[in-house]
């Protein structure tokens, strides 16, 4: 399937580059709202909603907003959408709402959202930014509920609130609590790494070098690590030219 095709911008969110297994970002939403099936179902279909809006709306912005103010507009464009989801939540889902409390409105931080707002939203057209919203919205919903299905069937033996009789000798209660949730991320990162043959995009470096904005950034390591890499590439044209 070419890599550009729609519909492989539409399903690579799902396992290929999921955003929570394979890009590992949403992991503080990822390990904390997953106690619940509920919970975590919520939240995932919440970011999904502000993900596919943000990104259909930058994409449209995307030769007005000028490149310097950027991050600044995103994260504007995110926070309005994020607003009107947190609201529809409390007026329609006041249940839910009290179930994700502040991890509602910290929606507006996600590095998925703002990532893919940067890394595809602003580069591409209105179509293939919408699917690869819905495609990293499902990517992170099934994510979250795969999770929440594990800890919470396992450590206190219920699936979504509903009591599992059978497994309340056998629940292992550490798995609703923050060392499992680790313990659980980490082996379904490990699984979906077997699935995809380790094949998966995997960040190498988490320098400077590999942050999206680091050109625009003015701290000294980063100033320091832009210098570098441009007196390389001079030095590299140098050698060709020669």
């Amino acid at each position: 399937m070419n890599k550009n095709s729609s519909m492989s911008v539409l399903f690579k969110g799902i396992l290929k580059e999921n955003p929570v297994f394979v890009l590992i970002l949403g992991t503080c939403p990822t390990l904390a709202t997953t106690t619940n099936v509920v919970g975590a179902f919520g939240m995932g279909i919440a970011a999904l909603a502000v993900l596919v809006c943000s990104n259909i709306l930058i994409s449209l912005l995307r030769k007005i907003i000028p490149d310097s103010v950027r991050i600044p507009c995103y994260i504007v464009v995110i926070a309005g959408f994020v607003t009107m989801v947190q609201m529809i939540v409390q007026a329609f889902f006041p249940a839910l709402y009290e179930m994700l409390g502040v991890y509602l409105p910290l929606i507006t931080v996600n590095c998925i959202i703002l990532g893919r707002a940067e890394m595809f939203a602003g580069k591409n057209s209105v179509g293939k930014s919408a699917l690869d919203g819905i495609g990293m919205g499902l990517g992170f919903t099934l994510a979250l509920v795969a999770m929440a299905t594990i800890r919470e069937v396992f450590g206190a033996a219920a699936f979504a609130g509903i009591a599992i009789p059978f497994l309340e000798p056998y629940k292992i209660e550490v798995l609703v609590k923050a060392p499992g949730g680790m313990m659980v991320y980490g082996l379904l990162i490990a699984l979906v790494y077997a699935l995809t043959h380790g094949k998966a995009p995997m960040k190498k470096s988490f320098s400077c070098a590999g942050c999206p904005n680091a050109g625009n950034c003015h701290t000294a390591a980063c100033g320091a690590e832009n210098t570098d890499n441009v007196h390389n590439e001079a030095a590299t044209e140098k050698g060709g030219a020669q």
